[in-house]
């Protein structure tokens, strides 16, 4: 027996939280793993993760397009145009030689099973999250050139804007190891062999190791580049109080000739 089915995993624009989920799609979602929650409804699955990606199977795009437009999401109606949004062909089939075959173009499951389900949302929730920050690093890179080309003129506000850079480069980078779970595996895996291998493969399909090692290496460059024109600004701010410390000091020295020889003017 074969029963095709669509994934679809999309980043949600707007913070929500449990209970908008659960009031939005009429469910209770329960604890999977790690940041992944998710809900069961006849033959159809949602899951939901707290870096607010939403993965359903087995939807139609009118009840997807309603729930979304419940979560008070603009332009639902084009979820999966123009907005971070993935979607995977999976087909239950019970005379399948494996138990699973993972491929960019379909996943194949032997039989349903729960956690497969919740391993397969994890994973492609993890690659729409990630290609969240993909994009952000375009713009950080915009905003690190325009910070270099501006690192030879002095401003007494640079210094300040360029911590806050900095700033926002340590939290990209702790969102991404920590609310993602990039670099844990679940802790489900250590007791199934089957689901460790599904989990590996999903994620070696999707090139998440990959993809966020060039994100970090990125990262780093931005960092580096950033950490020279903050020891370029200091230079400069250091050299700007040198030169205002010898004018004060050349005005006081000015100033005390000037009461020395007054009185000799005066004459």
């Amino acid at each position: 027996m074969k029963k095709d089915m669509e994934l679809v995993s999309l980043y949600l624009p707007k913070a929500l939280n449990r209970d908008d989920i659960e009031n939005a799609f009429d469910v209770t979602l329960k604890k999977g793993i790690e940041a992944t929650l998710y809900a069961e409804i006849d033959d159809a699955f949602i899951a939901y993760t707290h870096f607010n990606v939403l993965t359903l199977i087995n939807w139609s795009r009118i009840n997807i397009i309603d729930a979304l437009e419940n979560l008070g999401i603009e332009d639902a109606e084009n979820f999966d145009q123009g907005s971070l949004c993935q979607d995977y062909p999976l087909r239950i089939d019970t005379g399948f030689d494996s138990n699973f075959s993972v491929t960019n173009d379909r996943i194949i499951l032997k039989e349903y099973s729960l956690i497969n389900f919740i391993i397969i949302a994890h994973v492609i929730s993890q690659s729409v999250a990630l290609e969240l920050y993909e994009r952000k690093l375009s713009d950080y890179y915009e905003r690190s050139r325009k910070l270099i080309d501006a690192a030879d003129t002095f401003s007494i506000f640079k210094r300040t804007r360029l911590s806050h850079f900095a700033k926002q480069l340590v939290l990209i980078r702790h969102d991404m190891l920590i609310d993602l779970y990039l670099l844990d595996k679940p802790n489900i895996l250590w007791d199934n062999e089957d689901v460790e291998l599904l989990y590996n493969k999903l994620a070696n399909t999707l090139e998440l190791k990959d993809r966020f090692d060039i994100v970090e290496y990125k990262l780093n460059s931005i960092k580096d580049d950033i950490v020279m024109v903050m020891d370029l600004t200091n230079h400069n701010h250091s050299s700007w109080l040198e030169w205002i410390i010898i004018i004060l000091i050349a005005i006081e020295i000015v100033m005390g000739l000037i009461d020395w020889f007054a009185p000799g003017f005066s004459h």
